[in-house]
């Protein structure tokens, strides 16, 4: 019973996710679970101001944590919890089933980055794509509010 529960539920989220970004979906990784995550902590185009900010809300926009002649960077611990699990979750399948991400991955290995750097960029990566691919093609009226935050911000310019 548990599993075809999950299931349904999973049914579910995929059928709403697809309404409001068709287009998320289809990206790698990204399963109904995850993509309603997304879509829960992005609620309508133009909450965030950029794709930074985007960033920050997942908790993957990189920190400075140099010391000395060392140069490095380490990932926001704030922000959204459930978002940012979510952007783990694509990560590690993109690195096992996507062949870009696995060369992407090589390739910093090789540069001498640790795992845990090659995964904070992965994260900042895919938040970027994440968002500009929500600006771009989610549903504008799928999104409860958004038409009164549109006409609000129309007023006050």
């Amino acid at each position: 019973m548990r599993g075809a529960h999950r299931s349904a539920i999973g049914k579910e989220l995929g059928t709403l996710a697809r309404a409001v970004a068709p287009a998320l979906l289809a990206q790698r990784g990204v399963g109904p679970v995850t993509g309603a995550q997304v879509l829960i902590s992005w609620p309508h185009p133009g909450r965030l101001r950029s794709e930074a900010a985007f960033a920050m809300l997942a908790g993957a926009a990189p920190i400075e944590a140099s010391s000395g002649r060392v140069v490095r960077h380490r990932l926001n611990r704030g922000g959204d919890r459930q978002l940012n699990r979510a952007l783990h979750t694509i990560v590690m399948l993109r690195e096992r089933s996507h062949e870009l991400t696995r060369r992407y991955v090589a390739r910093r290995a090789a540069e001498g980055k640790s795992d845990r750097e090659i995964r904070r960029c992965l994260k900042r990566t895919i938040a970027r794509q994440l968002y500009r691919l929500l600006e771009r093609t989610a549903a504008p009226g799928a999104s409860p509010g958004y038409e009164q935050a549109r006409v609000a911000r129309a007023g006050r310019r």
